[in-house]
Formats: C-alpha cells, sequence, structure tokens
C-alpha cells in the first residue's frame, strides 16, 4: 500500500470507512440522525420514511390478500409465496434499523473516536487495510443483492400476459408480487403500470435495508478486527521489544493495553446489540427463500423455461451470499477475539517480571470469553451455522416437494 494513498484516506478515515454506508440507509431514511442534524434533514429523514412504509404496504398488503382469499391452486400460492416472504422480511428489516438508530449511531462516534486515538501511522495503516476489507464486502453485498432481487422485477415486468374482458383484449405487465385484484384491478392501464413502478421501488427499499444492515454489520467487524490488530501490535512490542515499547508514548503501561482490549470488546458487544435480530430474521428469510428458489427451479425446469432459471439461479446466489457473509464475518470476529490470547501466549512473556506476567495472564483469560455475534441470541453466526442453513432449506425442499 502506497504511503500517497494511505495520506489520502487518513484525511478523513471514519468517513471512509462509512461512506458507502451512508449512501445505502440515506435514501431511505435509516442512517441514523444526531444532535447536530439541521432541522430540514429531520424533516426530509421522517417524510422518507412515511413513503417508504407506504410503498412497502401498498406492495405487501395486496399480496398477503390474494394469497388468503384468492381461489387459486396451491401450486400458485407457493409460487407468490417466496417473493412476499422477501418483501415482509426486508420490512422488518428496515423497522429494526429504525429502532437501532441511536445504537447505530454510538458505533459510528466509536469508530471516529478509535481513529483519533490511534494516530501512530503504522497502526492507522493497519486500520485502514481493514476498513477497505470492509467497503469490498458491502459493494459484493449491495450488488448480489440488489442485483439478483432487481433483476427478477425487471424479467418479470418486460414479461406480458393476455388479459381477455368480454370482447375486450388487453396486454398488461407481469407482477413481481401478486396483487388482490378485487382490491385493485392491475388488469386495465395505468393501474397496472402504478402498481408495477410502485413495486419496483418497494423492492428497491427492502433491498436497501437488508444491504443497509449487511453492510454496516461488514464495516463495524472490520473496524473491531482492525482494532485487535494493533492491540495485538501493541502486545507484541510491549512483551518483545521492551526498548521501543518505552520509546512509545501509546504504551506508557500494560493498564493501555488493557484499557484498549476492554474498549474493543464493548465495541463488539454494542454490534451483537444492533445485529442479532437482524440476523435472526435473515437466517429465516435465506432458509424460506432458498428453499422456495429451489422449489421454483424444479417446477420450472420441466417447462424448460430458461428466462425464469438463470433468474432463479441468480437470486439464489445472491442469498447465498448474503447469509455466507453474515456468518463469515461472525467467524472472522470470533475467531480474532481468541487470537489476542494466542498472541500473548506465543510471545516471550516468560522473560518479563511476575507482575506484569499476572497481568498479561488476565488478558489471555479475558479472551477465552469470546463476545460472539448470534441470530437472537439463539445460534451462533459461523460457517458451520452456514452450512446448518443451507441443509435445513435443502431438508424443507425435499419435503416440500414431496407433499406438493
Amino acid at each position: 500500500m502506497s504511503k500517497g494513498f494511505v495520506d489520502s484516506e487518513l484525511d478523513n478515515p471514519s468517513d471512509y470507512s462509512l461512506q458507502l454506508n451512508r449512501w445505502f440507509l440515506k435514501p431511505i431514511g435509516a442512517w441514523p440522525r444526531t444532535s447536530s442534524t439541521s432541522k430540514l434533514e429531520r424533516t426530509i429523514s421522517i417524510v422518507l420514511i412515511i413513503l417508504c412504509y407506504f410503498f412497502m404496504a401498498f406492495t405487501v398488503v395486496p399480496s398477503v390478500l390474494n394469497i388468503i382469499l384468492a381461489d387459486e391452486e396451491i401450486r400458485l400460492k407457493l409460487k407468490l409465496l417466496g417473493p412476499l416472504g422477501h418483501w415482509l422480511v426486508g420490512g422488518v428489516n428496515y423497522t429494526i434499523l429504525l429502532l437501532h438508530g441511536e445504537n447505530i449511531q454510538n458505533c459510528v462516534e466509536h469508530m471516529k473516536k478509535d481513529w483519533e486515538i490511534i494516530s501512530r501511522p503504522k497502526d492507522q495503516e493497519l486500520m485502514l487495510k481493514n476498513a477497505k476489507f470492509g467497503r469490498y464486502v458491502a459493494v459484493f453485498c449491495a450488488t448480489f443483492m440488489q442485483g439478483g432481487v432487481l433483476s427478477y422485477c425487471v424479467v418479470t415486468a418486460v414479461t406480458k400476459r393476455i388479459v381477455e374482458d368480454g370482447n375486450e383484449t388487453r396486454i398488461v405487465h407481469m407482477l413481481p408480487c401478486s396483487v388482490y385484484k378485487k382490491l385493485l384491478n392491475v388488469d386495465t392501464s395505468p393501474t397496472n403500470e402504478i402498481v408495477l413502478a410502485s413495486q419496483f421501488l418497494s423492492g428497491f427499499i427492502v433491498n436497501s435495508s437488508t444491504v443497509g444492515a449487511f453492510s454496516l454489520a461488514a464495516v463495524f467487524t472490520a473496524h473491531a478486527c482492525g482494532q485487535l490488530g494493533v492491540l495485538m501490535t501493541w502486545i507484541t512490542e510491549f512483551v518483545n521489544d521492551p526498548v521501543e515499547w518505552k520509546k512509545n508514548v501509546y504504551l506508557n503501561d500494560i493498564g493501555t493495553i488493557v484499557e484498549h482490549h476492554l474498549r474493543v470488546l464493548s465495541f463488539i458487544s454494542r454490534i451483537e446489540y444492533v445485529m442479532n435480530q437482524i440476523c435472526f430474521m435473515e437466517l429465516f428469510q435465506c432458509t424460506l427463500d432458498i428453499c422456495m428458489l429451489g422449489y421454483y427451479i424444479l417446477t420450472e425446469w420441466s417447462d424448460h423455461d430458461v428466462k425464469n432459471l438463470a433468474i432463479y439461479f441468480i437470486i439464489l446466489i445472491s442469498m447465498s451470499f448474503n447469509i455466507f457473509t453474515a456468518c463469515y464475518i461472525g467467524e472472522l470476529l470470533s475467531e480474532q477475539c481468541k487470537k489476542v490470547g494466542e498472541v500473548v501466549y506465543m510471545s516471550n512473556w516468560y522473560y518479563l517480571p511476575e507482575k506484569t506476567i499476572l497481568d498479561l495472564i488476565l488478558i489471555i483469560n479475558r479472551s477465552s470469553v469470546v463476545i460472539k455475534i448470534t441470530a437472537g441470541k439463539l445460534i451462533q453466526m459461523s460457517v458451520f451455522t452456514f452450512g446448518d442453513v443451507m441443509k435445513t432449506a435443502f431438508a424443507y425442499l425435499n419435503l416440500l416437494r414431496q407433499t406438493t
């Protein structure tokens, strides 16, 4: 990494870390407000929130009524259940983001304070490396999520069907989500086009809420990993290079290392508090979506509908990537927390005074109690959890296939 690049990014490093998150969340009014937020910005944010809920309800309510009240065969209702589930869970995620606005802002302020505390270039470069990783994950998450679902909406919209009403024959667009026709007659123009546009917009909203939540998790986790990396550097210098350590203004005693360790663990606790409900909903959603997508692929396979099959495969990949990202960052954070104790143990601690050794033992003991990212405080987010989600989804798919 070139020094020029590092210097240019460190002009405002916390802004560099959080820039994409603001882009994802501000258009839907979910970026947390602060005391410095102007009255106009607060008003715009409230208006955006009201509009977002209106468009989501305008999509979800007619679709729920259609599945419950419409006299259609079970196979068709199952085909309508997948998109509806995605919209519902996206709405729940959006609500969770709004409710946790203050906690998210606390995490943002914590990150800004960390960048002020850590001013040594070597440590800043390590933090910047992790910040870039968080941005890359956020970009991939947005690309897969928005690309997969919106491509489904586009392909559905360009597909047209013929409606016969007495002696009149009309051609209308297919809709991504079903609509109860006794509530809204979507077989007429311009109602069909208005509902189609609103479903596109609500699809963008629910996708943005999911993308925003996981991009926040990725950026926060990357920052925590960067702080743990800095902490391990300090420990190595403290134990293995005492001469340099005495010259280091950051490490005037072991207490500095312990305080910073506790600060990082406090930040990880905040991440867990914000993310555990969202992770739970995403586990549920991805299990349902992967199961239903597998069912749609099997039913479309016999019809040789290449266009729909391609879209279903794209969405399946995006959903799998989405849940893998959530599980991977949980695994990464747990491993980094454990690594702090390993770094202490693998250093030359046996050359230090007895009192200092006892202080280091406290760090090892604290590192053994890992703060884990969980789904609803029930399931630890890890790579093993991703495997369990895939196995559960395909088990449900097999059961669904046999019963239908």
